[in-house]
């Protein structure tokens, strides 16, 4: 509803002698918010702990952009390869195969159930365990092998850990949206003899988009911010740039801030390519006025 649709509205119940109801505690309420919301801005903006001037000076520091690019690079790999096993393990998930069933969801339970420090610090040490892979003849000779401390680098660890970790939810939020596709497309689409790949690729999937885009964005968000724990690895990404610079000058708080002003620009920017690629998908499916959530049209108003 537009504005001067409302303020008709307003003027057809008042000429009609209908009184608005008042919302004092919410009016207080929201009073009370912004009140509190100002003070706190004002409180961190005028600390001088926070030594804003530092923070300034450190933002565009080499060394923190350089951690910014690994953070960026990190979490793009890691989030595709993670959709990329995601749909492998949802369509195996799907099938009516119950060994392909039991393996998916025995690999999704797992791997959501470790914390993702635990997997990173797994996959850093798995050296302890397999000192050597080798490659050739199962039972048979090896073709060539390798040193798994050579391997295997800290930004690799990173990469392997995020990956196994994210691709179990993105297994969940696939499958969900593929759920969520109505069965009598695919009645329709088995009857004119239509390949299951091609029924997943050309049917389910591009429907199943609408509800995989919000879980796969927040999934998105979450894994920008989870690579922050690679910094245990001794992995050079922005957490871990600012941990080396404090560790140099003792300017902690401020080096904290550089990291956090990023993560915000950049959770910032991917929550609204996310919002504009969910209005996208969204085309044909509701009707949506800005605001409020979408509205579909009912029969008799047709």
């Amino acid at each position: 509803m537009s504005p001067d649709d409302f303020a008709k509205a307003v003027a057809a119940e008042r000429a009609a002698g209908v009184i608005p109801v008042r919302h004092t505690g919410r009016v207080v309420l929201g009073a009370l918010a912004a009140l509190a919301t100002v003070l706190a801005t004002a409180s961190v903006a005028r600390n001088p702990s926070f030594q804003w001037g530092t923070v300034g000076d450190y933002l565009f520091s080499s060394r923190i952009i350089d951690g910014l690019i690994l953070t960026i690079w990190l979490t793009a790999l890691s989030v595709a390869l993670s959709f990329l096993i995601g749909t492998v393990l949802a369509v195996m998930r799907l099938s009516a195969n119950p060994v392909l069933q039991a393996i998916s969801w025995a690999y999704t339970w797992f791997f959501r159930s470790v914390p993702l420090l635990v997997q990173l610090l797994f996959w850093f040490n798995i050296g302890y365990l397999y000192p050597r892979l080798s490659f050739g003849i199962p039972f048979g000779p090896a073709w060539f092998s390798f040193e798994t401390s050579e391997l295997i680098s800290s930004a690799a660890v990173a990469v392997i850990g995020l990956t196994i970790h994210e691709s179990a939810y993105a297994a969940e939020i696939i499958r969900g949206g593929i759920l969520s596709v109505d069965t009598g497309q695919l009645e329709a689409a088995e009857a004119l003899g239509m390949h299951p790949r091609r029924v997943l690729g050309r049917i389910v999937l591009p429907q199943a988009m609408r509800v995989i885009l919000p879980p796969a964005g927040s999934l998105l968000i979450s894994t920008l911010k989870s690579t922050s724990m690679v910094s245990v690895i001794a992995v050079t990404d922005l957490l871990y740039a600012a941990q080396l610079i404090y560790n140099q000058n003792f300017l902690v708080i401020p080096l904290l801030m550089v990291a956090t002003l990023w993560y915000l620009i950049m959770t910032s920017l991917l929550s609204i390519a996310q919002h504009f690629v969910e209005k996208r998908y969204a085309r044909g499916f509701a009707r949506t006025s800005g605001r409020g959530p979408a509205r579909v049209p009912k029969p008799d108003s047709l």
